[in-house]
């Protein structure tokens, strides 16, 4: 296992109705909507193109997830979702994330994702892309 210091990513979430339960609160599962976009858009902005993956018969799934809700998002709310790379193994990522309202900081949902490179066609586990590796490496500054 390779740990270190990583920036966190942060993505920008409005929530809308459809997010919500009758009474404008988040349903729960939404903010796990939230976390995958905020993952996706991480591995984007390091220039790494998820369809290329695909075409090389690589994908990733969730493993492994630990959640905590410590405050309700509403209608409306702005919110900011990040996404931080903490460890990484031969064939993981593992992802400490917090959603945030953006008018007063507060953490609303923090949780900690692992997530497993896989082969599209027989779903077993596969390494990591020497691509993905290399950014994790780089940004860790050490190696496993």
């Amino acid at each position: 296992m390779t740990q270190g210091e990583f920036t966190p990513f942060e993505w920008p979430v409005r929530v809308y109705i459809e997010d919500t339960d009758a009474g404008g609160i988040v349903f729960h599962a939404r903010y796990l909507h939230y976390m995958e976009r905020a993952r996706t858009e991480w591995v984007r902005s390091c220039g790494v193109e998820l369809r290329a993956g695909m075409a090389e018969n690589i994908s990733y799934v969730v493993q492994r997830l630990s959640i905590h809700y410590g405050a309700a998002a509403v209608l409306d709310d702005e919110l900011v979702v990040s996404a931080e790379p903490v460890a990484f193994g031969r064939v993981w990522m593992e992802f400490r994330q917090q959603v945030r309202r953006v008018k007063d900081r507060k953490l609303l949902c923090e949780g900690t994702v692992r997530v497993a490179c896989i082969a599209l066609d027989s779903g077993r586990p596969r390494r990591l892309p020497e691509s993905m590796r290399e950014l994790l490496e780089r940004d860790s500054g050490s190696r496993d």
